[in-house]
């Protein structure tokens, strides 16, 4: 059975979730969206997604850095500021009584409700969408081991004139595309190449290579401007460890010792193989993990621990016979009987 990086065990918790729809926590059987939004009818709309660590979502000043970013690139009026918008996380986190580690928000972002189902922005009638969806969600520690594979399809990272990659948007059909090919393959990713042959990422994660010591990624050019990338590259430069982000082909990575990918979810991952081809030139048993991927994902952990620890912990808990709701924009809704 194929499985990606985003890939958990089920969580019983989940099933009574409060999710927050524009400030109003409902039960995940009660949060809804109109059929008109923009985000429904057109994918118009930007996201992002965050790994909750002792209570706080790490490094979010990164993810509402880029999520500002993109809804600005799309001439969308968010209609929160930032601190008013890391309050609505942190609201939804303590109503579902979140805070430790094990839990994963997504924060999605719409151009808000149309007056008709139609592309145009200006039939717009109401303020952004806004929904953050907190759940019990752990990665798979098997696959932080044991590798993934990955699959090379014939869907291309494109010009950022057609699509800009670097934008993190609801439309993400593309990929979707990606995943089915590499799923059909039986994969559990697809290795997505740019325009010009040359490797550029994955559906949803960013792909490095490492040679002789050395890490390979690729240029940017053709990939969301991706956190846990970012994070990576800095750790290798702060550690002595060579680091470059360029133009390869699939030739060079069929010949690399190591490989692995990195995103939010899952931090830094293995991959075994790429196209049925085993990634290294050295058995490695159940374990996929070079040297150079252990060391990493010993020094993102301590980046993440570091990044939360500065924020302090988190002090939050209902009050005796009183609900476990917190007060201020965020209103409650009951579950249904």
């Amino acid at each position: 059975m194929t499985q990606g990086t985003q890939h958990s065990a089920d969580d019983p918790r989940n099933a009574d979730i409060r999710i927050s729809v524009n400030g109003v926590l409902k039960h995940r059987s009660e949060a809804m969206v109109s059929v008109f939004d923009s985000g429904f009818v057109l994918g118009d709309g930007v996201w992002e997604g965050s790994r909750v660590v002792g209570g706080h979502p790490a490094f979010l000043d990164a993810h509402l850095d880029r999520l500002y970013e993109g809804a600005r690139a799309i001439m969308l009026d968010i209609g929160l500021d930032r601190a008013a918008l890391t309050a609505a996380i942190y609201a939804a986190l303590d109503a579902n009584g979140m805070h430790g580690d094990g839990v994963h928000v997504r924060l999605m972002v719409t151009r808000g409700v149309k007056s008709t189902p139609y592309q145009d922005p200006r039939v717009t009638v109401g303020p952004a969408t806004i929904v953050i969806i907190p759940e019990y969600k752990a990665a798979s520690a098997a696959s932080s081991s044991r590798g993934l594979s990955l699959y090379t399809v014939h869907v291309r990272r494109g010009f950022p004139d057609v699509q800009d990659p670097k934008l993190n948007s609801h439309s993400k059909l593309n990929c979707i595309t990606a995943c089915i090919q590499a799923y059909g393959a039986g994969a559990d990713e697809a290795l997505m190449l740019d325009p010009h042959g040359f490797v550029a990422t994955c559906n949803s994660t960013h792909f490095f290579i490492v040679r002789k010591g050395e890490v390979w990624t690729s240029t940017g050019e053709y990939c969301l401007g991706g956190i846990t990338r970012a994070n990576v590259i800095a750790l290798c430069r702060d550690n002595g460890i060579p680091v470059f982000e360029k133009s390869f082909s699939l030739t060079d990575v069929y010949g690399a010792d190591e490989a692995f990918v990195t995103g939010t979810f899952a931090g830094v991952v293995p991959v075994r193989t790429v196209d049925h081809r085993t990634i290294g030139w050295e058995e490695r048993g159940e374990d996929a993990r070079g040297p150079v991927v252990r060391r990493l994902q010993s020094l993102y952990q301590a980046l993440v621990a570091a990044d939360v620890t500065a924020r302090g912990p988190r002090a939050w808990a209902p009050r005796p016979g009183r609900s476990a709701w917190p007060c201020g924009p965020a209103r409650a809704t009951s579950p249904p009987r």
